[in-house]
């Protein structure tokens, strides 16, 4: 797969997400960030993703998105986060090992 072409791109295909999984996200922002891939704020439904993910595969940045918006259904990742993580990505694991071996500085 390929980059991403932009942030606004990027933010296009959280909210594609977010509908599919019947979230409902106020607002989504990228930042720099030290040690996080996202955060997103309950208290004002922000999403805040890593500025970084826009250098990366779109899969990578896709695992990070849905891990994200499967928060909301599932705060924890117990037995129903798994199991909705491998229902929309499949083998996700895959993903998750190749971001934690990518950089974060």
């Amino acid at each position: 797969m390929s980059k991403w072409q932009s942030k606004e791109e990027f933010k296009a295909n959280v909210r594609a997400w977010a509908e599919k999984l019947d979230v409902n996200i106020k607002t989504i922002s990228m930042r720099a960030m030290k040690n996080k891939w996202a955060s997103y704020t309950k208290d004002t439904d922000m999403l805040i993703f890593n500025s970084e993910l826009l250098e990366m595969d779109r899969d990578l940045g896709n695992y990070v998105i849905v891990h994200e918006l499967l928060h909301f259904r599932a705060p924890n990742h117990g037995k129903l986060w798994k199991s909705l993580m491998r229902a929309h990505l499949g083998d996700y694991e895959r993903l998750e090992k190749q971001l934690k071996y990518s950089s974060l500085d």
